[in-house]
């Protein structure tokens, strides 16, 4: 990218509105090479949250460069009417439709232990499944539902499927995070949100400051153990059923000018395919450039808060006692 260019795309970045809505994906767009048509063939992709969305788009997107998906959701009717769609999106693709609530960490472990039993390797594992309760949940397991759904559940099935990921020899995990998480520190001290009064658009962006963290941890603690990279990325303001279900006001505010589904996913699909930028792993990417992890200092984390924030979630999931 040269000056011009790339000092445009920073101010959109700063500036907020122009980066994060459609107009600054079609302003970088212009600078991008074309992924190859075939980049992941042979490749297996797990997306959890794929049945609509983000994850719906994601999921096409990986099976056109050739990959086998699996649409890993709650509904399984949902699902498979998901499947149905791409398939004729995609039509020579191979689509798997799995059961697993990430939020459940039961399901999780029974998911991890399924999928492995009949696929020797996983080369994509796509965090996308997302909620934005209007209160406070637990799950049976007594977890708030957001940092359930977008924290311990990703980070456990991480962890279990670290050897399918690691017979890869090239995989990629992503978190997809969101552009919400710059006005949030990490909230290591209070992560199940059981102190104050609860707002469901304050939960999400607290967990998605998590899911940087966590990124930035898990990189870290797979530095040595080369074959997989671990990102962090937002997509941007895009027209989603969790944007529009869950933050009317805000849709119709923005209207015309949201990203459609495919260019808010188009991240994702780059680090999942690309080996530029692909491999190189830890670092919070928006619209196929690394970004600032804070733009606040108040938002800054300290590395001892990693590091609670990091044990805190092993021994929640139960990686250690």
């Amino acid at each position: 990218m040269n000056f011009l260019p790339k000092l445009l795309d920073t101010v959109a970045d700063r500036t907020v509105v122009p980066g994060y809505s459609k107009l600054g994906f079609l302003l970088r767009r212009r600078q991008w090479q074309p992924l190859p048509a075939d980049s992941l063939r042979g490749k297996r992709a797990l997306v959890t949250g794929a049945n609509s969305g983000l994850g719906k788009a994601t999921a096409a997107r990986l099976a056109e460069l050739g990959a086998t998906v699996h649409l890993v959701v709650r509904n399984v009717e949902k699902g498979e009417a998901a499947r149905a769609d791409l398939a004729r999106r995609v039509p020579d693709a191979t689509f798997h439709v799995d059961r697993c609530d990430v939020s459940c960490l039961a399901d999780v472990r029974e998911f991890a232990q399924r999928l492995q039993a009949e696929h020797d390797t996983v080369d994509v594992l796509v965090h996308n499944a997302g909620v934005l309760p209007p209160h406070r949940q637990e799950t049976p397991e007594g977890n708030e539902v957001t940092l359930a759904t977008h924290v311990l559940g990703p980070h456990l099935l991480t962890t279990l499927l670290l050897p399918a990921l690691r017979r890869g020899g090239d995989a990629r995990v992503v978190f997809v995070s969101s552009g919400g998480m710059y006005a949030r520190p990490l909230h290591d001290e209070d992560p199940q949100y059981a102190r104050g009064e609860y707002q469901g658009a304050a939960a999400y962006a607290r967990t998605k400051r998590m899911q940087v963290v966590l990124a930035g941890s898990w990189a870290r603690r797979l530095t040595g153990s080369p074959g997989i990279a671990v990102h962090a990325m937002h997509p941007g303001w895009a027209a989603t059923p969790g944007v529009t279900d869950s933050l009317p006001r805000f849709a119709r505010l923005m209207g015309p000018l949201l990203r459609d589904p495919d260019q808010g996913a188009d991240t994702v699909v780059w680090l999942a395919a690309a080996t530029e930028g692909g491999r190189r792993s830890g670092s919070f990417w928006h619209d196929r450039a690394p970004r600032p992890e804070h733009y606040l200092g108040r938002t800054r984390e300290s590395e001892q808060q990693r590091e609670r924030f990091l044990d805190y979630c092993d021994r929640t999931v139960g990686l250690t006692q």
